[in-house]
């Protein structure tokens, strides 16, 4: 039954990932449910939903052609960042992580509702003369999105979005690509040190990796049925059951 469970919720996640994104709210609290310590349910999750990421930036392959080549650049900060949340993780006492979950859930549940207000505030076309500027900020910025995906992960991509808009881009696929793109590595280098520390649960991350894999195919019909905002309100029930009734347990 643990293993069923499991298995089902990342597909739910893999189909609301392809869609939506926030597949994550569904499966991490799950895992806490069926009794996973919290840092290791937090370290398995982002194993378990790499691959279905990097699958993402090939989806979207052909918007990263021709991308702004300073891009590129932000995968230092976002290496960088990661580890050191990996970090911050593994040194994380369990007992204060389970007290700290509700908040992250809560405060990932809130940026993924408010990720359309944020979109149309920032999505506005940078004058050329300020993107120097901004770009600095934003490498600046980016590391701390790594180090906030590192130790949690979820929602990092709404934080990215906003970080986009102010280098002056505005079409909405190539900015998910490229969000993408810069995800597969925060994701990839915490992967990496979660393993290396010891911090999976194997047998969960193969059944969740399994699932998530087949939600990016066939929960995808089902997720494109009800729409994206039938997708998304889903999420944020859940999101917001799952952080009310975790808080509750405390």
């Amino acid at each position: 039954m643990h293993e069923l469970l499991v298995f089902v919720t990342a597909i739910i996640a893999g189909g609301i990932n392809s869609v939506a994104g926030g597949g994550s709210l569904v499966t991490f609290p799950t895992l806490i449910w069926l009794g996973v310590p919290s840092v290791i349910a937090n370290a398995t999750n982002t194993v378990a939903i790499w691959p279905g990421t990097l699958g993402s930036v090939w989806a979207y392959r052909r918007e990263l052609r021709g991308i702004d080549r300073r891009i590129y650049w932000l995968i230092i900060p976002s290496i960088a960042g990661s580890i050191v949340g990996a970090m911050l993780l593994e040194r994380t006492p369990t007992g204060f992580f389970d007290r700290f979950v509700p908040i992250l859930i809560l405060f990932a549940t809130l940026l993924f509702m408010l990720q359309e207000p944020i979109q149309k505030r920032f999505n506005l076309t940078v004058p050329p003369e300020s993107r120097s500027r901004w770009f600095a900020w934003v490498m600046f910025y980016q590391f701390f999105v790594g180090v906030y995906g590192g130790y949690f992960g979820a929602a990092i991509g709404i934080l990215m979005l906003a970080a986009l808009s102010l280098m002056g881009h505005t079409e909405i696929h190539q900015m998910n690509a490229i969000k993408n793109f810069l995800a597969t590595f925060i994701n990839a280098c915490a992967a990496i040190y979660f393993v290396v520390a010891g911090l999976v649960s194997w047998p969960d991350a193969i059944v969740m990796a399994g699932g998530a894999l087949v939600g990016g195919v066939g929960g995808t019909l089902f997720a494109l049925r009800i729409g994206p905002k039938g997708v998304r309100r889903i999420v944020v029930v859940i999101g917001l059951s799952m952080a009310v009734s975790l808080m509750l347990r405390l």
